[in-house]
């Protein structure tokens, strides 16, 4: 029941913030073309963009668009530019990379969404699914959103390529944004990307002296667990590989909109704390949740010889985790004692609190944004991270 009441109040949230996305208060976007259900323009657009003129080139590089999924980056980009941006842009793309999008305006100057921002948004979901092509191969996964991944289905090599191809394709749809900041801003992603599976595949911090450059929350600064080496390195790792995406997209669309520094510095803020949370809260359901409630395979981290932020708070509760890690569980028995061990200790529900600082501090970054419905919406979003169960 209480699971059913936790999905329910995330699908909600992603629900209404669609619906205030796509609503009448500003830009008029039918919410089933863009993020609904069956799968909207978003990746009608997206498929355009993808056009290589190579029928299994475009089947498998499609392939994950065809599933259903919840298109949370895209979102919240769309949301923070209905938040922050000020004024109306007619700022042209390129023909050949823009379609007719079913973007209206109101009369209204207070809130609506350019169309550079719209096309970022894309963008931001085609960089996300390029790393899921490659993340599946690295992993060998089998399985993705209750379905085969696209590496079962067609082969690693074919989904290697697929994922490069959609990371060629992002770049030149972002280099046609004609802004160099926002350039820079998400090659950086897709470096950060590749830094981060470097720093999963190695899964250890062999250099004590190296520092890193992800904040805790306040609340968290002066505990000695999260200040370690090894934690240090695994919220560098998670920055990495998801929380960079939502940060650097979300200050690239207020960029695009004309913001000043303080309101850019803030939404990538929020970004980075949100990205953050959803991924500690991803490795916390990793325990609790079963396969079908989390549409792929639980305890996938522990097989692979990951040791993520509900084993690091176990192993200082139970020290015989250590050389489990070590050697990255790979003796038989080794994951089914640390996930015994994870569930006895008090990692799952620290790692919770971790996560919900990270949203506590999310929310407290976007308190400089005007009140608006966009920004409740981000609110809600972010609430609802610390309930969702997929």
């Amino acid at each position: 029941m209480l699971q059913r009441l936790f999905k329910s109040q995330w699908q909600k949230s992603i629900y209404n913030a669609e619906k205030l996305v796509h609503s009448g208060s500003g830009s008029v976007i039918n919410p089933k073309e863009l993020l609904g259900k069956d799968l909207s323009l978003l990746t009608d657009n997206i498929r355009k963009l993808l056009g290589s003129g190579h029928p299994v080139l475009e089947t498998v590089s499609n392939y994950y668009f065809s599933k259903q999924g919840k298109h949370v980056r895209p979102l919240l980009v769309l949301l923070v530019s209905l938040a922050t941006t000020k004024q109306l842009k007619t700022q042209e793309i390129d023909k050949p990379l823009t379609n007719n999008s079913g973007i209206f305006f109101k009369e209204s100057k207070t809130e609506f969404i350019l169309p550079t921002q719209r096309r970022l948004a894309e963008i931001t979901e085609m960089i996300h699914t390029a790393s899921l092509l490659h993340d599946d191969v690295i992993d060998l996964s089998l399985t993705r959103r209750g379905a085969n991944t696209a590496n079962h289905e067609f082969g690693n090599k074919m989904a290697i390529l697929a994922g490069d191809f959609l990371l060629a394709r992002a770049s030149v749809a972002l280099a046609r944004l004609r802004n160099l900041q926002v350039v820079e801003l998400l090659a950086t992603v897709i470096s950060n990307l590749v830094e981060g599976e470097f720093m999963q595949l190695r899964n250890n911090s062999s250099n004590p002296l190296q520092k890193f450059n992800q904040q805790l929350p306040p609340v968290f600064v002066n505990e000695q667990l999260e200040n370690s080496p090894d934690f240090q390195y695994y919220i560098e790792k998670t920055y990495m590989k998801t929380a960079s995406l939502i940060a650097k997209s979300c200050q690239a669309a207020t960029i695009l909109g004309g913001c000043d520094e303080a309101i850019t510095d803030a939404a990538y803020s929020y970004g980075r704390n949100l990205g953050l949370a959803f991924q500690l809260v991803d490795d916390m359901l990793d325990f609790v949740v079963t396969e079908n409630e989390f549409g792929k395979p639980v305890n996938a981290d522990l097989s692979l010889g990951l040791a993520t932020a509900p084993v690091l708070y176990a192993a200082n509760e139970f020290p015989e985790l250590l050389p489990l890690i070590e050697r990255k569980f790979s003796q038989d028995g080794d994951v089914a004692i640390a996930k015994e061990l994870v569930l006895k200790s008090k990692g799952i529900e620290k790692t919770r609190q971790l996560a919900k600082a990270y949203c506590d501090a999310a929310i407290q970054d976007i308190q400089v944004l005007e009140p608006s419905r966009a920004r409740t919406a981000l609110i809600e979003i972010t609430e609802a991270v610390l309930t969702r169960t997929k």
